[in-house]
């Protein structure tokens, strides 16, 4: 089985239907990612096939659960899930942040490689990232614990956005959440040739002002 047709049969699991275009992109993106990985080590996982699967799938699982609008992804690193999100979803806006310089590099080169018009990357810590933009969703797949990664972005949220974490088991986490923000939704995920556990949890500040 080659990439397309393990992207094509884990969709189909998801229930996820992409387009032709969509899945071929998201296939070069791969291809980029092995380029660079030996250069940058951008990633621990080295063979495309498994990046198919712990990247691309991984990342794709959550959008069932996602909404139209402006997202910021925290912590993107190499794109994940921002890059593969805004591939599948043309027509959002993404915001990737990330403090690695070599890895906001390589996005930058996706961006131009692929094409990509819904997505602008930046490299920042958070809590020193300087905009006044307010986001519709605030996604984390591998940025800290959940309520550092809440009590760090909230102020950019929003009034009526939501935040969205990329988790193994997030159980133990809930209790870190912070005075004034609530969780909405723990879901369990099944990401097609993974066997770790995965979980999305999905939450709010709602009512929350800055000073």
């Amino acid at each position: 089985m080659n990439l397309s047709e393990d992207l094509q049969h884990g969709c189909k699991q998801l229930g996820i239907a992409l387009n032709e275009e969509a899945q071929r992109t998201l296939i070069e993106y791969v291809a980029l990612l092995h380029k660079w990985n030996k250069v940058f080590n951008l990633t621990a996982i080295h063979d495309p096939q498994q990046m198919v699967s712990n990247h691309l799938l991984d990342s794709l699982a959550v959008m069932p659960y996602l909404w139209p609008g402006r997202w910021l992804d925290v912590g993107s690193g190499a794109g994940l899930p921002g890059v593969v999100l805004a591939i599948a979803q043309p027509s959002w806006q993404f915001v990737l942040l990330d403090s690695n310089s070599k890895k906001t590099s390589f996005v930058q080169q996706v961006i131009i490689e692929l094409g990509l018009r819904n997505v602008v990357v930046y490299c920042s810590r958070v809590e020193k990232w300087q905009t006044t933009e307010r986001f519709d969703g605030i996604i984390s797949r591998a940025f800290s614990g959940l309520g550092e990664f809440i009590e760090r972005t909230r102020h950019l949220m929003d009034e009526q956005g939501r935040w969205v974490a990329m988790k193994g088991i997030a159980e133990r986490e809930l209790a870190s959440v912070p005075l004034g923000c609530r969780v909405e939704r723990v879901i369990a995920l099944q990401v097609p040739g993974l066997s770790a556990a995965r979980s999305l949890v999905l939450g709010n500040c709602k009512g929350f002002t800055t000073t």
